[in-house]
């Protein structure tokens, strides 16, 4: 609609024309898009970070003992890189937790996806598949306290027990047979070939290293909090 006053035109309309405006832009569709493009948390290299990364629905059963080797060795090449390093995991049927440290945000975010590049390399190799592997999006949750840390290693080693699997002591599927931290370790002990190739790295910020002692070692019986699990935050 169009109003003329004194030679001049102006244009009258319901709807202003271009500009931010609520519910704008693309929505986010198909399975992958789970985590929205929220703003990321502060990271610091005294901060450590539980991640959780999924798998696309037609990738294959993650826990198979066949592949706990191939596996290995990819956490081992991408797991001390770029200012990022991985100190505990624990691999779940369609999704993996892990305990990170980085030096900052982007330090975490090239992290993952090298990690994430090396999974699927040597999976789709072993089952001769091709394409992608995990979602394009990762939860995430910045630690910064010693009872936070605890429970995120708890969250991280003891999932099998929140899903279910039938574990009897330290899950296989888990870095817990290199932890340092158990209350009463049971199972058989490292071999040498074992302790050579260990697949994370030595913790570096105080509160994955020491700090989450102060409220005492964890029991192999011990069951994840709730409140552990990694926040929508990427």
């Amino acid at each position: 609609m169009v109003e003329e006053n004194a030679g001049s035109c102006t244009q009258l309309s319901l709807f202003r024309r271009g500009g931010a405006r609520p519910g704008a832009g693309r929505k986010p569709e198909g399975p992958r898009a789970r985590v929205g493009h929220d703003e990321r948390p502060q990271i610091t290299k005294h901060d450590p970070v539980l991640v959780t990364t999924r798998v696309l629905p037609n990738v294959p059963d993650l826990r198979c003992f066949e592949l706990l080797p191939t596996m290995h060795r990819a956490l081992c090449a991408g797991g001390d890189r770029f200012g990022f390093r991985l100190v505990e995991f624990s691999i779940q049927t369609n999704h993996l937790h892990l305990m990170v440290e980085a030096d900052d945000a982007e330090a975490l975010a090239r992290g993952m996806q090298g990690l994430q590049v090396r999974l699927a390399r040597k999976l789709n190799r072993e089952w001769d598949r091709k394409g992608s592997m995990f979602e394009d999006r990762y939860h995430e949750r910045v630690l910064r306290s010693p009872l936070e840390v605890r429970n995120g290693l708890v969250y991280t080693l003891q999932n099998a027990h929140k899903h279910g699997a039938c574990v009897s002591g330290i899950d296989p599927f888990s870095s817990g047979r290199w932890f340092d931290g158990w209350k009463n370790r049971t199972g058989r002990p490292l071999t040498p070939e074992e302790d050579r190739k260990v697949p994370t790295v030595r913790p570096q910020a105080w509160l994955l290293r020491e700090g989450w002692r102060m409220h005492g070692l964890i029991s192999v019986m011990e069951s994840p909090a709730s409140d552990a699990k990694p926040r929508k935050t990427r």
